[in-house]
């Protein structure tokens, strides 16, 4: 039998994938979860798009839950949030868009409440060479953090999940329309 504080977690998952829209650019997907990490796991998949079709972000959500609670953990709960985004190459140049990230998760955690919370923020440069040499070099920005919330209602967390992933993929907030020619635009 599912304990109901985890029950609520696959009920607020089921919600999310199954109701309206929560972003027009982005596209959730329930997907496995690891399952030697706790006793009880949840995973969710995400996906930002431009307006031409071209993914720009992906994550994965992870809500792990053990009742007798590790080390660490608040409430038996712990997140684990990984993100991936292109980013532009003069953003990835910049030496604080690591700090400014981890920033920018943790503003989007703050209102939902969070505990022990730890990661790390990768830039990556690919450069292609070879009978790859004609393919653009890509420069991404990769998210990897968890953090156990101070509550049972993860809803506040996935939101927080989703606001990084698009912020990290150049949007902006919900409501807020893009110029033309910006990242999220349509000029591209």
């Amino acid at each position: 039998m599912t304990p109901p504080a985890f029950q609520r977690v696959l009920d607020t998952f089921r919600e999310i994938i199954e109701g309206p829209a929560v972003r027009p650019e982005l596209d959730l997907e329930d997907m496995p979860a690891p399952q030697r990490l706790a006793p009880y796991a949840a995973a969710l998949s995400g996906s930002v798009y431009r307006d031409d079709d071209t993914e720009v972000a992906t994550g994965r959500l992870i809500v792990l839950y053990d009742p007798e609670g590790q080390d660490g953990w608040t409430n038996g709960f712990r997140v684990v949030a990984y993100i991936r985004a292109d980013l532009e190459p003069d953003i990835a140049a910049d030496e604080l868009i690591g700090s400014v990230a981890w920033d920018w998760l943790l503003e989007a955690l703050e209102p939902v409440g969070y505990a022990g919370v730890s990661g790390t923020i990768t830039r990556a440069v690919s450069e292609s060479f070879g009978d790859k040499r004609d393919e653009p070099s890509t420069t991404e920005l990769e998210v990897r953090a968890s953090w156990s919330p101070t509550g049972d209602d993860v809803a506040g967390h996935v939101a927080a999940w989703i606001d990084v992933m698009c912020t990290t993929a150049g949007l902006p907030p919900s409501g807020v329309a893009a110029l033309p020619g910006g990242p999220g635009g349509g000029g591209g």
